[in-house]
């Protein structure tokens, strides 16, 4: 599904490009796609969520796990980006609220992914019931990919500042780097989901090392809060 939704979309920008003016590439795509690899390989609750089914049953849960993830998670990109594009590419108040707005939570979801790591660790070692079929795996993984709140204000907060406003289009250009974000996004996880599960055992048999993993990417969550509030604050000041 996510394949024949991102190929849908190349195509289309393909034929932007050749006859008209609707493909508009942002400027500050490189800076996005750093962005996004720092948001993405943090463990959030995607990535955690791969690494728990890497370690209860193995590398070919993982996989369709992240398969159903990713397509969650561009699904979500694609309301975010017709939702929010209209109102972005007219209202300067409405950009300043979700830089401040997104920003600050961030810091609040690091903050809370720091404090209860060790909760979270040992949901993670947890292992109930049967190994699920590649369909309900994939199942599993869109919801947890729909309703990740750190990939939501990713989109709603932090994507917005790499699209170039003034060139229009600004609902295509969200739809352009929340394909990206998915790209990225199967590649990082589907690697989390390899690993984990090849170590599965060495990660399961002590909980310090998922509880490292789960305050890095809490760390990586505020600092990326942060950074947004600073650029909230330097556009406003502009």
């Amino acid at each position: 599904m996510l394949f024949l939704l991102i190929a849908d979309f190349i195509q289309r920008g393909a034929k932007g490009l050749l006859y008209d003016e609707e493909m508009v590439v942002p400027t500050r795509i490189w800076e996005y796609l750093l962005a996004s690899i720092l948001i993405i390989i943090a463990p959030g609750p995607s990535v955690l969520f791969v690494i728990a089914r890497a370690i209860a049953w193995g590398r070919r849960t993982a996989i369709f796990t992240v398969i159903g993830n990713v397509t969650g998670a561009y699904v979500l990109s694609v309301f975010v980006a017709l939702g929010l594009g209209p109102v972005l590419q007219h209202s300067n108040l409405a950009y300043s609220i979700i830089q401040w707005g997104g920003g600050a939570y961030l810091v609040y979801l690091g903050v809370d992914a720091i404090r209860h790591r060790k909760v979270h660790a040992a949901d993670m070692r947890e292992k109930s019931g049967m190994q699920p079929a590649p369909l309900i795996s994939m199942r599993d993984g869109f919801w947890v990919g729909i309703l990740n709140p750190k990939t939501l204000v990713f989109f709603a907060a932090v994507l917005p500042q790499f699209i170039d406003r003034d060139r229009g289009h600004i609902s295509y250009q969200l739809l352009l780097l929340g394909a990206l974000f998915a790209i990225l996004a199967l590649l990082s996880d589907g690697t989390w989901g390899l690993l984990a599960g090849t170590a599965r055992q060495w990660l399961a048999t002590d909980a310090s090392r998922l509880i490292k993993l789960r305050s890095t990417g809490g760390a990586v969550m505020i600092l990326l809060g942060i950074l947004v509030i600073i650029a909230a604050i330097s556009h406003s000041l502009s």
